[in-house]
């Protein structure tokens, strides 16, 4: 009868802190939570893009809050974000809604994009 060692392998602190490194993105990636409809969403800790098509019912879930697009004529654009309604002018500064900043980055005949950010302040 042959007697065989155990061994154990210990974590190599590059593998650990590898490990950590994946549960934190993933961490991050359920904690911020977006899903769309008829939208697409670009999303880091405390910001999101999101491009609304246009001629649709679009809305999108970003940081905890929804997003809707209402409508759009040249270059105002009217959403629902957080439950509060707003119009907006691309390029016109950030506005603020229920701990969040709002802003338009482009209008085009096809889709909107906006900017939604936690408010630094909050």
């Amino acid at each position: 009868m042959t007697n065989r060692r155990a061994t154990t392998t210990a974590l190599t602190p590059a593998r650990r802190a590898a490990g950590l490194f994946a549960g934190l993105v993933l961490g991050v990636a359920v904690l911020a939570g977006c899903s769309s409809e008829n939208a697409t969403t670009d999303c880091g800790l405390d910001a999101c893009t999101v491009t609304f098509d246009r001629g649709v019912d679009a809305s999108a879930n970003v940081l905890g809050i929804e997003a809707k697009l209402i409508g759009a004529q040249d270059d105002q654009v009217t959403v629902e974000v957080a439950g509060e309604q707003l119009t907006l002018t691309t390029g016109q500064q950030a506005t603020e809604v229920g701990g969040f900043t709002v802003s338009v980055d482009s209008v085009t005949d096809s889709n909107v994009t906006i900017r939604v950010a936690r408010n630094p302040g909050n």
